[in-house]
């Protein structure tokens, strides 16, 4: 088991994923980050490498990517940033990008040397299931990263089964069909949340989208393993001040003191 598997052996529900850019609000701003992630009460990291055409990102989360290429972040220098960081960091973590850079970069070179890195899993929305099975899953594995597909409201149960299995981690329950950060009425998604409860899915599940605050993460929790929050910590990192005391404000608005 990874560090992903080992935590939802070891908490089965309110698990807190916090997302956050790399290279957000400053170029040297990702360890700090992570480390007051660690330190108030997260329980996963999804790790945003910036990207200048993010498909399911809202504007919050854009922004934050568009300040951080400008800042010189890069794959390059991510892992350069993360060359260390498991001397003080000890949550899963998980990469969150797109193809394209990806790609650039080199597939099993990025794979290598985030593995290397000490990273647990990827998400990549852009990686087609066809393209996953024939080519990059193999590459996935081989690094023994752990690779979560993302589920909407209008993923047939078919479909669904499909992406469990082919998932390792857990399984991305996006609310609702739209970017990140935007509004979202979680009791409206009670049927599509209760079907993938009831499908006993082989994966643990965790929603995303819309999650920003106590009651929506409670709200998450009440039909999931727990919730994954971007937008609402991004916007919180770009109203400035000191990392460690929005990072403790924040997490312990929402799940209270570690």
């Amino acid at each position: 088991m990874n560090r992903i598997d080992e935590l939802f052996k070891r908490k089965k529900q309110g698990i807190l994923n916090i997302y956050c850019t790399a290279g957000y609000p400053e170029a040297d701003s990702t360890l700090p980050v992570m480390q007051a992630l660690e330190q108030y009460g997260a329980d996963m990291i999804e790790l945003g490498m910036p990207y200048s055409d993010p498909l399911a990102d809202g504007p919050v989360i854009q922004a934050s990517g568009g300040i951080a290429l400008e800042k010189g972040m890069t794959i390059a220098r991510l892992f350069e940033q993360l060359k260390n960081f498991r001397r003080t960091i000890s949550l899963p973590v998980i990469l969150m990008g797109y193809m394209n850079p990806v790609l650039q970069y080199g597939f099993e070179k990025f794979c290598a040397d985030a593995a290397a890195a000490g990273v647990d899993g990827l998400i990549l929305p852009d990686l087609p299931i066809y393209e996953f099975e024939t080519e990059y899953g193999q590459i996935i594995k081989k690094y023994k990263l752990n690779f979560i597909f993302l589920v909407t409201p209008e993923t047939t149960e078919e479909r669904i089964k499909k992406l469990d299995q082919l998932s390792s981690g857990f399984l991305y329950a996006v609310s609702s069909s739209s970017t990140t950060g935007n509004e979202k009425d979680m009791s409206a998604q009670a049927g599509y949340f209760k079907k993938l409860r009831d499908m006993r899915l082989s994966n643990p599940v965790l929603i995303g989208f819309g999650i920003k605050d106590k009651p929506t993460f409670s709200a998450a929790c009440l039909y999931a393993n727990g919730g994954i929050i971007g937008s609402a910590y991004i916007r919180a990192l770009g109203k400035g001040g000191d990392i460690s005391s929005i990072t403790k404000d924040f997490i312990h608005g929402i799940v209270g003191a570690k």
